[in-house]
């Protein structure tokens, strides 16, 4: 489903603050390598990749943070294109990445959940269906038909996990940080959120909770400063990260 050979991807720093950056500071926030141009500098977030993902696939990215897993997330989902190498997706990757609407906040709810299921399915055929069970598990009620920027952040947050978990995907790109609401919203979440990882054909899932990845994946790719560094059967690429970063195994809350 997905095929990457030698892939890199270069990010562009534009500032006029480029003499003062320090590699060390862009190398904590992306993992990349920098590098000073002459029209400013540019980020290696991806080095070298060669690597294939198959149907059914359920592999798990693992790293620290700034390893590269949330660039790589964003390259086979479409949203950065990368600067070399070759790379094809056989198949659309949904991206459930976004901490935040990518439509315009002065929509309303209504409006905003038509507007992903276009984006996402280029028509709406289904869209009342999907439209309903998410208002339903929002509990927004009549506050749908007002703007998002209205909305405090917890309806918000619990607006766009219902879209973005209101359906099945033939292959899904998750980044565990992606946030689900206030507190008394996160069990209905969770159990939600399991059925929709289970209905995912393919699933990439970058999370620093080795008991997730037990739950949902078979596969891991350890990275490292942009490069997969390790790929191979989930425990495996556990012990070599655990082994090689010296970190403790991060435990779900009960």
């Amino acid at each position: 489903m997905l095929e990457l050979e030698n892939v890199c991807l270069d990010i562009p720093v534009l500032t006029t603050e480029t003499r003062s950056l320090k590699a060390s500071l862009i190398r904590s926030v992306t993992g990349g390598r920098l590098i000073r141009s002459r029209g400013g500098a540019v980020v290696t977030a991806l080095n070298g990749l060669t690597l294939n993902v198959h149907k059914g696939g359920r592999v798990a990215l693992i790293g620290h943070n700034g390893a590269g897993k949330s660039s790589f997330l964003r390259l086979v989902s479409g949203i950065y294109q990368h600067t070399s190498g070759y790379f094809k997706a056989h198949v659309p990757v949904f991206p459930m990445i976004h901490k935040g609407f990518v439509t315009s906040p002065e929509l309303s709810g209504l409006q905003a959940i038509k507007a992903h299921y276009l984006l996402a399915h280029g028509h709406l055929h289904g869209f009342d269906e999907f439209c309903d069970d998410v208002i339903s598990f929002s509990g927004l009620g009549d506050f749908i038909h007002l703007p998002v920027k209205t909305y405090s952040q917890g309806m918000e947050a619990r607006l766009l996990f219902a879209v973005l978990t209101g359906g099945s995907h033939e292959c899904l790109a998750l980044d565990e940080g992606f946030g689900a609401g206030d507190t008394r919203f996160y069990e209905k979440a969770q159990e939600r959120m399991s059925r929709f990882l289970s209905s995912a054909g393919t699933l990439l899932l970058a999370s620093h909770s080795d008991e997730l990845l037990r739950r949902f994946c078979r596969r891991g790719l350890v990275f490292d400063s942009g490069r997969v560094v390790f790929s191979g059967p989930l425990e495996d690429a556990l012990e070599y990260y655990h082994c090689n970063h010296g970190s403790s195994p991060v435990k779900l809350a009960s």
